[in-house]
């Protein structure tokens, strides 16, 4: 039975993943192939589209897969609707998930679906309530860049290096 949950599904699913990772690394999703990526799992074409339309598909779930690792790494935040600022969580979740991280980036996702959230309550009280779009764009573009050459790098540093690193750029202001 091919339900949801099923899990040979499942491992079949997780399989096409890791070969659109390894895949996605080298070349741009245009390139890819449901052919390639069928070849490389062993499977059939109609086992991959009962599970994906085709690959921007599988790179769309990819995203909202990140998504969700990323609610709920928040989750407590949300739900008592507040914000920690405790991008260390974030920082972690990344180390642990290079490749998701990567692919993210390399599909420009960040431009449409940042990857944290701007607490604006603090960035009003901190700046007069002055300029709050421009403090907001700021500081989503410098720690999607931080990320991405820490990605580049393969995250040599540690996450609580990184954490002392967004900490030293924010100097002075003891509520991040």
């Amino acid at each position: 039975m091919n339900t949801k949950n099923n899990k040979r599904r499942q491992e079949t699913i997780q399989k096409i993943e890791s070969v659109f990772y390894d895949l996605i690394q080298t070349k741009e999703l245009s390139q890819i192939t449901v052919s390639e990526i069928c070849k490389l799992c062993d499977i059939n074409r109609s086992t991959f589209y009962s599970n994906f339309i085709d690959v921007y598909d599988l790179a769309d779930n990819m995203k909202e897969k990140l998504e969700q690792q990323v609610a709920l790494l928040y989750a407590d935040d949300y739900k008592n609707e507040r914000n920690s600022n405790d991008y260390l969580r974030l920082f972690r979740h990344i180390y642990e998930n290079q490749v998701l991280y990567s692919t993210f980036f390399k599909l420009g996702y960040d431009n449409n679906y940042p990857i944290t959230l701007y607490d604006t309550d603090i960035a009003q009280k901190r700046f007069n309530n002055r300029f709050i779009d421009y403090h907001i764009e700021f500081f989503m573009n410098g720690l999607n860049a931080i990320i991405k050459k820490w990605l580049r790098s393969g995250c040599n540093e540690t996450p609580e290096e990184m954490m002392e690193i967004l900490n030293s750029e924010y100097r002075g202001l003891t509520d991040l």
